[in-house]
């Protein structure tokens, strides 16, 4: 750990060393993502016309406590998959054109937890030498939103109401007696019912005429 760590700050020294004609910056100094998405993390570097891309040396890395773990990796211009880390295997894409530009640029897909920390990337050539650097932080994938029960339209649900309490109405049987004193009553229970097998085919029309209506 004590050799990790020396070597990280001498790598920020002699980045503040180096003379200005070479420099390495970081479109951004921290990243934020979710678990399971993909991000790319990107750095640029100094470059000169007349150079080529076969005198890059350029390691990438994720520093996370006493574990230096290789994301990327370089050597005179080709890319060296064999030194990536385990954990990296299939995950990291690179940009081979926007390197001729003096962009690094790598996609990290299906991410993880375990992918947040510190991520240096180191670029050397024949005209100079720097180091970026910039923090990536992973968050744990969000719980799914419980499924919800459609709520009825207020107005549906009424309706609905209203049908059910005439249809209730309708199906209770009349009492009939032979008196003379009830045949009032009997008037008023046969208008009740004619009333509510009016009210219940209106309904009926309301409902089918709401259930036709189109969804958006």
């Amino acid at each position: 750990m004590e050799k990790m760590i020396c070597r990280i700050l001498l790598l920020i020294i002699l980045t503040s060393c180096v003379s200005g004609s070479f420099v390495v910056n970081v479109t951004q100094t921290s990243y934020q993502a979710e678990e399971n998405h993909n991000i790319t993390l990107e750095w640029t570097f100094t470059t000169k016309p007349d150079r080529s891309t076969k005198t890059l040396f350029i390691i990438c890395e994720l520093f996370i406590s006493d574990k230096l773990s290789v994301l990327y990796h370089v050597h005179e211009g080709v890319e060296v998959s064999e030194s990536q880390d385990e954990k990296f295997s299939g995950r990291v894409q690179s940009d081979k054109d926007a390197l001729r530009e003096g962009r690094i640029r790598l996609q990290l897909s299906r991410l993880r937890t375990d992918d947040s920390g510190l991520y240096l990337c180191e670029v050397n050539s024949d005209y100079g030498f720097g180091v970026g650097r910039c923090r990536l932080n992973v968050t744990a994938a969000a719980d799914e939103p419980k499924h919800q029960t459609p709520t009825m339209n207020p107005q549906t649900e009424s309706r609905g109401r209203i049908y059910c309490g005439f249809l209730a109405a309708f199906e209770k049987p009349v009492e009939v007696t032979s008196k003379p004193a009830n045949s009032k009553r009997i008037g008023l229970h046969a208008a009740l019912a004619l009333f509510a097998v009016s009210e219940l085919l209106e309904t009926r029309e309301l409902l089918q005429g709401h259930n036709s209506l189109p969804t958006s």
